[in-house]
């Protein structure tokens, strides 16, 4: 196991939730463990509770705000305005950020847009401490987070805050959130100025950082660093030509559903969904054919995956770095993925799995159809899975690669007495 031999760092690992309410949360939870376990100081700052126990069981130093996120505040007004400035958010994270010494102090912020607000840049900002933020989607490049017209259900390719970006409704519930959003946006960009906040950012995949271009401070270092996932060996899949093909993850527009339920029915497949969400009447009415398992356990989801012929992951928005295609290569299931998102960033196409192009519900059948064939299942299982555990994206392999980046940040030495790696991604 790496260590990392240098001076102890404190690291304030900033978030709108103190609990794993989705892969955001859980990277930051995952990486506060990881840099307990390799003799670093991290304190988890969070608005919203309640704290994940496994923090405290560890001694990680946590503060909560214990504030309702956006979304279940009972007061809308009340939403709207923290959604824009959280004052108690700004006034906390000041009151920390004064009591922690400098030159061995980073501020790492893994989302704000639910809950923390673009409030935060004020007091770090003051701190003078070193500032680095994780691009787990896009909310500081755009309104939605997305890039993405929830309404028209294609990528979006405005330029933000234009004339034509206000203009245009594409938020998934009105187009009264997406004037608010415009508004929160304007007071990121000009008021707070949240993105020059930052000296360092990470991106976690090479599509990610393909979308983004140089929309980022021109001061910003980039890093290339992959989420980290924990995976058990089961060795290799002892009956890859079996299994069906499934779909994991919430039931919502963008992560394509109702494409991967029309491309199995074009292909006489039945689909299979492991998951649920505000789509699921419409998927039962148009599509009775397909099995849906609704919300799984953790252990029954690996299951699935593991039993699975393939995994089709047919997202039609630019998610940054899917974990669900990481966790079906570790036990050996192939997948099938759209070439609109950075899920095939990690999938050869044609080795470990099959690319198809989005929102293509007949490349996406044909590339099914690939897969029922035996020979090619049992190839692309093995490959998925020597492809994983080769080099796994281990949560030791996460903790060292950010703290290279929080090393060049704070000038702190490594053993052999250089500058930790500053290389840009």
């Amino acid at each position: 196991m790496w260590q990392d031999p240098g001076v102890p760092l404190t690291t304030v690992i900033a978030l709108d939730h103190g609990f794993i309410s989705g892969g955001q949360s859980r990277v930051a939870i995952d990486s506060a463990l990881g840099l307990k376990r390799h003799g670093q100081h991290p304190i988890v700052f969070a608005a919203s509770g309640p704290v994940d126990p496994v923090l405290q069981e560890h001694g990680i130093e946590v503060v909560c705000l214990d504030q309702p996120d956006l979304i279940h505040n009972p007061s809308k007004l009340a939403a709207a305005r923290q959604g824009i400035w959280n004052t108690s958010a700004a006034e906390a994270l000041g009151d920390l950020l004064s009591t922690l010494p400098r030159g061995r102090t980073v501020v790492h912020v893994h989302g704000w847009a639910k809950a923390l607000s673009p409030s935060i840049a004020g007091p770090i900002a003051t701190s003078g401490l070193p500032a680095v933020y994780t691009m787990h989607e896009f909310f500081m490049l755009c309104p939605n987070g997305g890039f993405y017209n929830y309404r028209t259900q294609h990528p979006c390719h405005l330029t933000p805050l234009s004339g034509a970006c206000w203009a245009t409704d594409c938020d998934s519930r009105s187009y009264t959130r997406k004037l608010w959003r415009n508004m929160r946006q304007t007071v990121l960009k000009y008021g707070a100025k949240l993105p020059e906040v930052f000296d360092d950012y990470i991106l976690i995949s090479e599509f990610q950082k393909s979308i983004i271009g140089d929309t980022l401070p021109a001061k910003a270092r980039l890093h290339l660093v992959s989420n980290p996932i924990s995976a058990v060996d089961l060795g290799p899949k002892p009956d890859a030509a079996r299994g069906d093909f499934i779909f994991v993850g919430r039931l919502s527009p963008e992560k394509g559903p109702l494409l991967f339920a029309e491309a199995a029915r074009r292909q006489g497949i039945r689909p299979v969904f492991v998951g649920d969400g505000p789509m699921r009447a419409e998927l039962i009415a148009r599509y009775p054919e397909a099995e849906i398992r609704g919300w799984q356990g953790q252990a029954a989801v690996a299951e699935a995956m593991r039993s699975a012929r393939a995994l089709v992951f047919p997202s039609l928005w630019y998610e940054g770095q899917p974990l669900t295609v990481l966790e079906a290569k570790a036990l050996g299931t192939p997948v099938i993925v759209s070439d609109g998102c950075a899920g095939r960033d990690s999938i050869e196409d044609g080795v470990n799995g099959v690319w198809f192009r989005c929102a293509d519900a007949d490349d996406l059948g044909t590339a099914m159809a690939r897969l029922a064939h035996d020979g090619t299942a049992v190839r692309m299982s093995a490959a998925a899975y020597q492809s994983f555990w080769s080099d796994p994206p281990t949560i030791d392999r996460h903790v060292r690669d950010i703290m290279r980046i929080y090393r060049a940040a704070t000038g702190t030495r490594d053993a052999v007495g250089s500058l930790a790696d500053t290389r840009a991604a």
